[in-house]
This record gives C-alpha cells, sequence and structure tokens, in this order.
C-alpha cells in the first residue's frame, strides 16, 4: 500500500483491491471511527476526502492489514437488458462467440460496481467473462442508456455523450436522478445482474 496526501485533508491510497479497502474504510466511517467525508475508490486507488489530520491518518492505515472481504451492504440489482446493440455482433466476433452467447455469458455473469467516473451516474462494473477493446474511433454520440463494454468492464451510459465503448444493448433505467438519494443507482460495491428482455 502506498499513501500520498492531497492537499491538506485528503489521502490518496493505492491498493490492490480498491472495493475491499472501500467497504472496510465505509465500515469504519459507519462505525464513527474515521471521519472523512468523502470515500471513493478508483480501478487502483482510494480517496479519502474531508479528513481532520491526515497524517494522523495515514499513520493508522498503514498499521491496517489488508481487508479480505468487498462486501458492501447494498441489495441485488437486476437491469432489464434488450441486447440489440450495433456492436454486439462485432463483441461476438471478438471473443469466437455466437450473439446468443455472447449474451447468455452476459446474462449469466454477476457483475459489481469497482468504482464511477467519466460521467455521472456512470460505473464500471467488473466481472465481464472476456476482455474486449474499445472503438478505434469513438462515436460522437452514444444514447442514453447503452449498455456498453471496454477492456475488463461493462458499463451503461447514463446520459448521452460521446464514447468509445463496444454497444451490446439497452436499457430504460434510470442510472442518475438528483431526487433520489444516493443520486446515482450504481454505487461501488453492489452486485448487478443484466436480466435480457425481448
Amino acid at each position: 500500500m502506498e499513501i500520498r496526501t492531497v492537499g491538506t485533508s485528503a489521502l490518496l491510497i493505492e491498493v490492490d483491491d480498491p472495493l475491499a479497502w472501500f467497504a472496510a474504510l465505509e465500515a469504519e466511517r459507519s462505525a464513527g471511527r474515521l471521519d472523512a467525508i468523502d470515500i471513493v475508490p478508483g480501478a487502483r486507488t482510494v480517496l479519502l476526502d474531508g479528513v481532520a489530520s491526515a497524517a494522523a491518518l495515514a499513520a493508522t492505515l498503514r498499521g491496517w492489514p489488508p481487508p479480505t472481504s468487498a462486501v458492501v451492504a447494498e441489495e441485488d440489482l437486476d437491469i432489464p437488458v434488450t441486447f440489440d446493440g450495433p456492436d454486439l455482433g462485432g463483441v461476438a466476433a471478438l471473443v469466437g462467440l455466437s450473439t446468443e452467447a455472447v449474451v447468455e455469458a452476459l446474462t449469466g455473469a454477476t457483475f459489481r460496481v469497482a468504482f464511477g467516473g467519466f460521467a455521472p451516474g456512470f460505473a464500471y462494473l467488473s466481472g465481464l467473462p472476456w476482455s474486449v477493446p474499445r472503438l478505434d474511433n469513438p462515436r460522437p454520440r452514444v444514447p442514453a442508456g447503452s449498455v456498453a463494454l471496454a477492456a475488463e468492464f461493462a458499463g451503461i451510459y447514463p446520459t448521452a455523450s460521446p464514447g468509445g465503448w463496444q454497444l451490446v444493448g439497452r436499457t430504460d433505467t434510470v442510472l442518475f436522478d438528483l431526487d433520489r438519494t444516493p443520486p446515482a443507482l450504481l454505487t461501488p460495491g453492489r452486485t448487478v445482474r443484466f436480466v435480457a428482455v425481448a
């Protein structure tokens, strides 16, 4: 583990399992033993922001054993998906399967929200059965609700935006709503399953 201070009231820790660290730190905060305002997991890091003493917290964290569980207390979420994306056939060719087998693999997988980013409500979902490349030429506009794959992640575009991920389907599920608490539906650690619809 490597720990860096960020400004005067934040720490960035580089760890092997950010989601496990996020779950452990969130549990400590919930129990009143950690004073961070925000805990934000990334692909290889966890940011703790709004801490009273970055130096004191860094010293405490250096004495912690690595956490063993990435369990976060959130109910599983099923997301209905229509698998008719323009890149579905290309993904099937890349992984050496039929389009039907790709859909079966995606609906049979259990995904976990590893971290958020790119846009409000966008979640990087780990658990993809294969790795697929991004598009060579990103699209100038990807419709909201597009279910997409890139590298080892799946994701769903919460709003229309440019994007270079492989589009395999679409959903009507609202991923980001300022009137909801929290606004993002897909929060770190939550498990997600895709359910195929006609």
